[in-house]
């Protein structure tokens, strides 16, 4: 480790090149045979979990085959197996997964319960997520021979919250588990410090980071769009620059996921007014790291097949009807829009996860992320979902002896230094006497039921209050007749990442 560490930059940037390349011909496998790779994945994940209370269940050791699998095994959401990870969190071994699961993703938004708790096993940690991390390098290294990465240093932007001890299992942001288990030479090569990274309040990491880093030579980012956004605002307000690039030059690629980007691109552009400048997309959550931008300047996402997690789908035009289909990745379309449910080496079997993509190749397997399988609002990392929406609402009339007819919301998006928000339009049956209070008790009640929107309002840290538009009598029948979509099982969408609907509404309220 010392020899390492006091070798020149340049030496180890080329070691570094040459190790992360070597793993481009084993992509290539996958590339090449991408069916026998996950049929071969699931086997062994099948294997490895025989003598599992979940094994032993579905009797694993005489499942011989993809069909067999996925006659016996039925396909769940976290609420099916909540109760196994609690006991689970609570020091079991051997219920889903042999390896001892000691760490816990907190994640929030589900229906019954306000977070999730992912299992990450030892193996979901280096054949997946780290693994992961050095394939996106790999593919940019070989997009970008050119390429002085290793010259400087990461800028990692990962999640606000500590990571915490319960029963002798650790739970966390998924981020703060990687920085914690990270290897030395990924520490190296980053900043801020570990210390800085695990920070739990926002507004004094924000200033240790922004201290810790101005000085350094950093030639990457890597972290979710709203949150890096408020990070590099206030770098370049601290250091009074123009630009990124004045703070440092040699800055080349920004690596990031967890939100749509389309909303804030023209805010880096600013910050970053370099044509030559590049973005590289990746898709990973809590349960697992699943796709990586493998070409330059695309918008799609190369679906990685050998890091331990098997994919199957469900076709959005069968999603929870009477005819929903389940099939392997050998039986995807081109154009298709799909659920995504997989079986992991976490020991998440047959698992949905809630999100949409769209094939946009199967030669090879290529995506794109096209949203949830419900309504959300998840602009800023906050994953609003309807059930929480319905809640915090129901509790806000309660309070306040109001009633309410329809409602949707939709983001206020960043512009400039200015936060985002979120931005309602209500159509009140009972309005309540005072909008404020009601406003205040809605934010209230959200923050109790979503602990990722819970973060982003803490001390207004990346969203403002709420805004609360009242519609007019009728505004929604009125919008449903403008679309023909009265009667029958027409619904007002009620969370959007768009503002397209709201923006219509509140036009109309003012007809």
């Amino acid at each position: 480790m010392k020899f390492i560490l006091s070798m020149p930059i340049p030496i180890v940037n080329s070691i570094a090149s040459w190790f992360l390349k070597k793993r481009f011909h084993q992509i290539e496998l996958f590339l090449k045979y991408p069916i026998e790779v996950q049929e071969e994945l699931l086997m062994n994940l099948i294997g490895k979990a025989k003598n599992t209370e979940v094994g032993k269940t579905y009797d694993f050791s005489s499942i011989k085959n993809y069909q067999t699998f996925a006659e016996r095994l039925p396909v769940v959401s976290y609420e099916d197996v909540e109760a196994s990870i609690e006991r689970s969190r609570l020091g079991e071994s051997n219920i889903f997964w042999p390896t001892p699961i000691k760490w816990f993703a907190k994640s929030s938004g589900t229906t019954g319960s306000k977070s999730k708790f992912i299992p990450v096993s030892p193996e979901s940690l280096e054949e997946c997520h780290y693994a992961a991390g050095k394939d996106l390098l790999c593919m940019y290294l070989n997009n970008n021979p050119d390429a002085q990465l290793f010259m400087g240093k990461n800028l990692r932007l990962g999640g606000s919250k500590e990571l915490y001890k319960d029963n002798g299992t650790i739970y966390g942001d998924l981020s703060a588990i990687l920085i914690d288990n990270m290897p030395f030479w990924a520490e190296y090569s980053s900043t801020p410090s570990n210390e800085i990274s695990l920070m739990g309040d926002w507004e004094t990491k924000l200033k240790a980071i922004v201290k810790s880093t101005i000085k350094e030579n950093v030639t990457s980012l890597a972290g979710v769009p709203s949150w890096m956004l408020v990070l590099l605002n206030h770098v370049v307000e601290t250091t009074g620059k123009n630009n990124l690039f004045e703070v440092w030059p040699n800055l080349e690629v920004y690596f990031h996921g967890g939100v749509n980007f389309v909303p804030y691109i023209d805010q880096y552009n600013k910050l970053l007014p370099k044509s030559d400048f590049r973005y590289y997309e990746v898709y990973n959550a809590s349960e697992g790291f699943f796709a990586i931008q493998d070409r330059n300047e695309s918008k799609e996402l190369l679906l990685m097949l050998d890091y331990g997690i098997f994919y199957e789908f469900i076709p959005m035009d069968t999603y929870e009807t009477p005819d929903e289909k389940i099939i392997p990745l050998s039986q995807v379309e081109e154009g298709k829009n799909y659920a995504i449910i997989i079986t992991t080496n976490a020991g998440l079997w047959r698992y949905k996860i809630g999100d949409t993509v769209r094939f946009t190749s199967i030669n090879p397997y290529r995506i794109k992320i096209t949203g949830r399988t419900k309504h959300f609002i998840n602009a800023f990392g906050e994953e609003l979902i309807i059930e929480n929406a319905e809640e915090a609402l129901r509790k806000a009339m309660q309070f306040t002896n109001s009633e309410i007819v329809d409602y949707t919301a939709a983001p206020i998006y960043m512009r400039g230094k200015e936060k985002g928000a979120h931005e309602w339009m209500i159509e009140f049956k009972t309005p309540p006497n005072d909008l404020n209070v009601f406003m205040q008790l809605l934010d209230s009640a959200l923050q109790e039921v979503n602990s990722d929107y819970e973060a982003k309002r803490h001390n207004n840290t990346t969203l403002n209050p709420p805004k609360i538009n009242i519609g007019r009598p009728s505004l929604f029948y009125d919008w449903l007749k403008q679309k023909n979509k009265l009667g029958g099982q027409h619904k007002i969408p009620r969370l959007s990442n768009s503002r397209t609907i709201l923006e219509e509404l509140i036009v109309l309220n003012n007809q």
